[in-house]
């Protein structure tokens, strides 16, 4: 039977000197939170959202290339930095710039921790109503703006563990073609500091079975390997 291609969308990873990458010509690292400098209103024009009370270190990262990085701390994990990479499957030019800078980093980031990976699942039109219908079993669907969230009974405004989101990607990256996203959002809580980036085929064969178990899809994840 054939499986349906999935693609990963985000990757946040931690380590101990992850600005260390960051240190020749062809970057620029901008504090924006630290002490002594607090200067929120740049994070929320980069990134479109303000900063949180749990950032205690907030850094931009500018590449050559015209991207742009958040490089964070949270209150939780101090001696920690963590690099966010978000958008690697939006149909753009970004998204490619992005995958550029990633296999640039790839061989030196192989002991970072994985955090967060995003997993997207592109229907063309809608997603299948069958798949909708085994997501509500476990989960209540929840309409906002956009985007249906697909909410546990427990849950409030965030889940540390894994969101589901369902929304238009052809009206959000502007395409010419109907196209829906499912969307599976693997946090902290889910990895629990236990996978690094050279890990990642374990880290795959773990989602595929969560996505499987709760929308009854049976997807294959394209590899960084492939991309790279």
């Amino acid at each position: 039977m054939m499986k349906t291609k999935a693609h990963f969308d985000s990757m946040n990873f931690s380590g101990t000197h992850l600005e260390d990458y960051f240190t020749t010509k062809a970057f620029v690292v901008e504090v924006v939170k630290s002490r002594g400098i607090f200067e929120p209103h740049r994070w929320l024009e980069e990134f479109g959202k303000p900063l949180t009370r749990n950032i205690v270190e907030a850094k931009i990262v500018h590449t050559q290339t015209g991207l742009t990085l958040p490089l964070k701390r949270f209150s939780t994990s101090q001696n920690k930095q963590t690099l966010e990479f978000a958008g690697l499957k939006g149909y753009c030019e970004k998204s490619n710039l992005l995958m550029k800078l990633l296999k640039e980093l790839w061989d030196d980031i192989q002991n970072e921790v994985i955090t967060r990976m995003d997993v997207a699942i592109d229907f063309k039109g809608k997603v299948p109503a069958k798949v909708i219908k085994k997501l509500s079993k476990s989960r209540t669907p929840f309409q906002y703006l956009n985007t249906t969230y697909c909410k546990t009974k427990s849950e409030k405004k965030t889940n540390p563990h894994l969101d589901i989101k369902v929304y238009n990607k052809a009206l959000h990256a502007n395409l010419d073609e109907e196209l829906e996203r499912l969307e599976f959002c693997f946090k902290g809580s889910y990895f629990r500091g236990k996978y690094k980036i050279k890990n990642l085929d374990a880290v795959q064969l773990k989602m595929t079975k969560t996505i499987k178990r709760m929308a009854g899809v049976d997807v294959e994840i394209t590899t960084f390997k492939n991309w790279l």
